[in-house]
Formats: C-alpha cells, structure tokens, sequence
C-alpha cells in the first residue's frame, strides 16, 4: 500500500466509524473526469466538504490548489490531511456538526 493510501484508508476510518451519517465519495480522475479534484468529497449536516490526501511532506499541485480555493469561495470546506494532521477530518466534521445542528 502506497503511503498516500495509507492516508486515505486512516481517512475513511474515521469517516466509516465516527461520523456515519457523513456522505462521501472517491470523484473519478483522468478519462471524462476533472482533474485537481480532492482525493474525497462529501456532505456532512448539508454542508460541502473536501479532503486532499497527502503523504509526509507531499505538497498539493497548483490545480489543486485552485480547486480547494474555489471550494472554500463556495464556503464549502476543503482540508490537506497527511499522517501528522488526521485530526482535522474530525475537527472540520465536529465544526460542521455543531454550527448547522448535530
């Protein structure tokens, strides 16, 4: 397993076992689909998140860079979770939850 994959399987962990009403899912690259697009998007408490998953000191492209921007203009929320920072899947969910009802 890739160290990236590492980081989205911790990811999907915490998603699957502590906010099971969060709707997600893994956007398609290449092909038909776009690209910079965060590695997991969903919606949590009708709100619009975005997760990009990087490994060590993995930086994000400039595309990527542009997509999280446009999300967050959109007030959407976007986050870049490595092994160091997996605590901020929780701490943008938990937000959501206590600003729009949960």
């Amino acid at each position: 397993m890739t160290p990236e994959k590492k980081v989205k399987t911790a990811v999907v962990k915490i998603l699957k076992t502590e906010y099971p009403d969060a709707y997600y899912f893994y956007p398609v690259m290449g092909g038909y689909g776009a690209s910079g697009i965060p590695d997991i998007v969903g919606c949590y408490w009708g709100r619009f998140f975005a997760i990009e998953c990087k490994a060590g000191k993995g930086k994000t492209t400039a595309l990527q860079d542009k997509n999280i921007a446009q999300i967050k203009h959109a007030l959407g929320r976007a986050v870049v979770i490595n092994e160091d920072n997996l605590n901020d899947v929780r701490v943008m969910l938990d937000e959501l939850a206590t600003i729009y009802g949960g």
